[in-house]
């Protein structure tokens, strides 16, 4: 089984879905798919007078802050407009894909952090009825039957927290817990670069492996979003998932191209004996 993890950034839109419906349509290989929405979240929030608030943490990590109305635009963006055209795109190319969110089944739960504390625009604050929160349990069982049947699952946060409210959770981490409870061949991120790069400015710098023994080498290299990505890559190599790639999300066949090693690939190098 697969996994595939497509990010939401504003690159990845119409076109990027056609590709990606294109190229599943082609496997063999079950799969499922775990997307964000973050530029589509953010651009609602906009139109909707709920401008993005971005807190960063004393440790330098960087969250959004998702109150009660900002869910709400959460759910429109994610689960509403993004799903359902990744839905469009999968089954106009014959994928007989079904979207859902980690709510739905069950699929992701976890616990709910209502109060976080750091910067935003240099001031520090304390941000109340937060929705952000962090998965404890994953049932896969609702994806399973739907795959078993011949569906491909088109997953996307947020998640429900114990007390039955949905929380915003990291999809990349989402994925990876994904890939680690059904025991995935291959675990593949897609975002809008070539995969991790030296220079993030710089395309041409791309490190194409990364070993999961030596994590703060690469993670020396990672900023923004890709410290999470490398985060989750390792802790997949860690723990049994066989192929970890990090693809670029705005070519054509993007997937076959990384399950070819097309990007960086996250492995555990072998020490002579």
């Amino acid at each position: 089984m697969l996994v595939i993890k497509i990010g939401g950034g504003a690159a990845i839109g119409a076109e990027a879905f056609a590709n990606f419906a294109a190229d599943i349509a082609t496997l063999t290989t079950p799969a499922v798919v775990v997307h964000g929405g973050n530029a589509e979240f953010s651009r609602l929030s906009e139109q909707l007078g709920m401008p993005p608030q971005v807190v960063t943490s004393s440790t330098g990590r960087v969250s959004r802050y998702v109150d009660e109305p900002t869910m709400d635009a959460m759910l429109m963006a994610y689960c509403g407009k993004v799903n359902k055209r990744l839905v469009s795109a999968m089954r106009h190319a014959g994928v007989n894909a079904v979207g859902l969110s980690a709510m739905d089944g069950g699929i992701a739960v976890g616990r709910r952090k209502p109060v976080i504390r750091g910067e935003i625009d240099g001031r520090k604050r304390v941000f109340r009825d937060d929705h952000a929160g962090t998965i404890e349990e994953i049932d896969a069982t609702l994806i399973r039957t739907l795959m078993d049947v011949g569906f491909v699952p088109l997953i996307t946060p947020p998640a429900l927290a114990h007390e039955g409210v949905p929380i915003n959770v990291d999809g990349d981490k989402l994925a990876q817990k994904l890939a680690e409870n059904v025991e995935a061949e291959a675990l593949l991120f897609f975002s809008d670069t070539p995969g991790l790069l030296a220079d993030r400015h710089d395309e041409s710098t791309l490190i194409r492996s990364i070993d999961a023994g030596d994590p703060a080498t690469a993670l020396a290299a990672a900023e923004g979003r890709m410290i999470v990505k490398v985060e989750q890559a390792v802790k997949a190599v860690e723990r049994g998932v066989g192929q970890v790639v990090f693809g670029d999300a705005r070519v054509e066949r993007p997937v076959s191209r990384a399950l070819a090693g097309e990007g960086t690939v996250v492995r555990r190098a072998v020490v002579a004996s």
